[in-house]
């Protein structure tokens, strides 16, 4: 459990009530919003009931450095599309054959990830939609990046990515992709930590995140069949 004194969220499904509040012009709009498993799942969930949109998720997963697996060059999303950072690629040195071997590792663990959450469940049509991309913070931004790229291909109207907390460099790296990038923080700090912003910070299993979805979906089912009575 990690407290922090700067927290604040409680958790991340606290971080999604207060982001849920930035997005209220999003309501009842058909918005979809997709999740980043697996800590952007409870954050969605509380962004998607808010918002009264539906829910989705886009597995995108960072490339991590060899025997750094804390660090990463890159980001891989479920449709394959892959994002490097040049820098950081410069910097490691590593040859053609090692950044493929850690690729093809990140695609396999999408591939089952993906099967694992939502079988053989075709991709939500999104063509002229605004969707709405969150996950529990952003660190680099390249995970939300590949993320983006990826739903790009699938020709929504426009793409926001809504997150609690963003260092300023990730908000500026991701603006360039995203239609708008809309945070409850932005920190403008030399070193930033995602776990810092929230009182009880843990990393979610599978297990967890699935459950989180689920979750969603049976409060979505409820709700559709006791809908708000009009007074």
């Amino acid at each position: 459990m990690h407290i922090s004194r700067q927290a604040l969220f409680e958790n991340r499904y606290d971080a999604g009530s207060k982001l849920a509040e930035k997005l209220q012009a999003y309501k009842d709009q058909s918005a979809i919003v997709f999740a980043i498993p697996n800590g952007g799942i409870p954050v969605g969930v509380q962004v998607a009931l808010s918002l009264n949109a539906e829910l989705d998720l886009v597995i995108s997963r960072k490339i991590p450095i060899p025997l750094r697996p804390e660090g990463g060059f890159g980001a891989v999303a479920d449709d394959g599309t892959t994002i490097y950072n040049e820098p950081v690629l410069r910097h490691i040195n590593l040859n053609e054959q090692q950044i493929n071997y850690q690729v093809n590792l990140v695609r396999s663990n999408i591939k089952q990830r993906s099967i694992f959450y939502r079988g053989n469940k075709p991709l939500a049509l999104v063509t002229d939609k605004t969707i709405i991309v969150v996950d529990d913070g952003l660190a680099s931004g390249y995970t939300m990046l590949a993320a983006v790229e990826s739903l790009r291909r699938r020709r929504p109207k426009q793409i926001i990515v809504a997150v609690p907390a963003a260092p300023a460099a990730a908000v500026l790296n991701v603006e360039k992709t995203a239609d708008k990038v809309i945070t409850v923080e932005t920190a403008y700090t030399p070193k930033f930590y995602v776990s810092d912003y929230y009182k009880y910070w843990n990393v979610l299993s599978d297990d967890e995140g699935l459950r989180a979805f689920n979750d969603w979906k049976m409060r979505r089912y409820q709700s559709k069949l006791n809908p708000p009575q009009m007074k």
